[in-house]
């Protein structure tokens, strides 16, 4: 067998109408499907700017909100360290006054307990008198019985 020059133009024919015909019929549905995945790829890629973009944002913005929620956090503490400072004080301040209220009242209270043992010792000492005067003047007036009364009354005090 061999190349004729019939066959070969044959072939050639053949092989033509086989391109017009894939050409026609064959590739526009394969360019179209080409098309159709290249503008999907083409929309996922710019929907991951613009979810990269958004997620940068939100991160700034959370970033945002973190350090306004610091600077609050810590402004509270302070409002808060601030008051127990001043109820300390406070508290302070009310012992102190009740301390002075009972160390005079307690002056006083020791003021008047002296003030009735006073009383009662002069009471007793005006009774011994009395009574050293009353053992004198009852007996003769004698030296040494008068240095006697004297002592019992001094052991008496």
């Amino acid at each position: 067998m061999g190349i004729s020059i019939p066959s070969v133009l044959g072939q050639m024919i053949v092989f033509l109408l086989f391109v017009m015909f894939t050409m026609k019929y064959v590739w526009p549905p394969i360019m179209k499907a080409m098309e159709e995945r290249e503008a999907k790829i083409r929309d996922g890629l710019a929907a991951a700017e613009k979810g990269k973009a958004a997620l940068a944002e939100a991160s700034s913005k959370s970033d945002e909100e973190l350090k306004a929620a610091r600077v609050q956090a810590q402004e509270i503490i302070a409002a808060a360290n601030k008051q127990a400072t001043q109820l300390v004080e406070k508290a302070k301040g009310d012992a102190t006054t009740e301390q002075q209220r009972i160390i005079a009242s307690g002056h006083a209270e020791v003021e008047q307990m002296a003030a009735q043992a006073r009383d009662a010792l002069r009471k007793q000492v005006a009774d011994l008198a009395v009574s050293g005067a009353e053992q004198i003047l009852k007996r003769e007036v004698d030296a040494k019985a008068h240095a006697e009364i004297l002592d019992r009354l001094a052991a008496r005090i």
